[in-house]
């Protein structure tokens, strides 16, 4: 009776083995290995996942559409030694996903040690830098301190000129603050669902918060309107101060947002962009990218 078990099941290898090389794609991939037939019979079933996972890469635009069993990473056949083993290899998305993560570690760095006297004073900052030393002399926890929304060019230290402020915020009058970037906070509700509830609770009540790079994430009717309208509108009420950085003018990032994957919404997009507005002024900052002369 075992026999003919393990002879039934051959004969199903053989028959998958077979169908599979009537696929263009599975004869280019063990060509392209230059294994053995032996080893493509034995090994089938992975190589198929294997073209499966990798046409998904082919369709794929993004981290947040990955079909693949992990996320981000393609499942792939590496011969070593004539012996052929299988991998979780990053995909692209996922490798930019490191060099963010590392970059920002950096950059904490730097926010994290920024200060207003370490400001460069040029002259299209100048108006700028005046808001926030008045600003910084004149807060008080306990009124009613608009921010603002500083949008321009990428690379012009927008989040660098907050960050500094926040520090002497911080350090002079003891609030808490919070930088949060906008598209990373997304992602990480999106993928852990779980964290949203206490992630909003903090992002309502933290006493000074910037929200960092609004309009770079990608636009969802579900970020949109129930992770930042719902934190615009309790920190509207409660009259906490709330700061932005854009590389849009609030006119661009009300279309931007107005476009979400599945429907168009602009009446959704002028409520989040009304709260913006009650809870900033606005300000423009263009210049030299310092990013790129460092």
């Amino acid at each position: 009776m075992k026999v003919k078990i393990n002879k039934e099941y051959h004969q199903k290898q053989e028959e998958i083995f077979r169908e599979a090389l009537e696929n263009t794609d599975y004869k280019a991939l063990v060509n392209k290995l230059k294994i053995t037939e032996e080893e493509a019979f034995k090994n089938t079933v992975k190589l198929e996942d294997s073209l499966e996972e990798l046409a998904n890469c082919k369709k794929c635009h993004s981290l947040y559409e990955c079909q693949n069993k992990v996320k981000g990473y393609v499942y792939f056949p590496e011969l070593k030694e004539s012996n052929l083993t299988f991998i979780y290899m990053p995909c692209k998305y996922q490798k930019e996903a490191f060099k963010l993560a590392n970059s920002k570690n950096t950059t904490k760095s730097i926010l994290d040690n920024a200060s207003l006297k370490d400001i460069k004073i040029t002259k299209n900052r100048a108006n700028i830098i005046k808001w926030i030393k008045e600003y910084y002399d004149n807060f008080s926890p306990y009124k009613i301190c608009k921010g603002i929304y500083l949008h321009g060019n990428f690379g012009t230290g927008k989040t660098y000129l907050l960050a500094a402020l926040f520090n002497e915020l911080k350090n002079k009058y003891n609030v808490s603050t919070e930088i949060v970037y906008v598209p990373e906070l997304l992602r990480k509700l999106k993928e852990d669902l779980s964290l949203v509830g206490d992630k909003i609770n903090y992002l309502e009540n933290v006493e000074v918060l910037l929200l960092d790079d609004i309009g770079a994430e990608k636009v969802t009717e579900w970020g949109r309107d129930e992770i930042l309208g719902t934190i615009l509108q309790s920190r509207m009420n409660n009259g906490l101060p709330t700061f932005f950085t854009s590389n849009l003018t609030i006119e661009e990032l009300e279309k931007n947002l107005g476009i979400t994957k599945d429907s168009e919404d602009v009446v959704k997009a002028k409520r989040l962009i009304e709260r913006i507005k009650y809870l900033t002024y606005d300000f423009e900052l263009l210049g030299n990218n310092y990013r790129e002369e460092k």
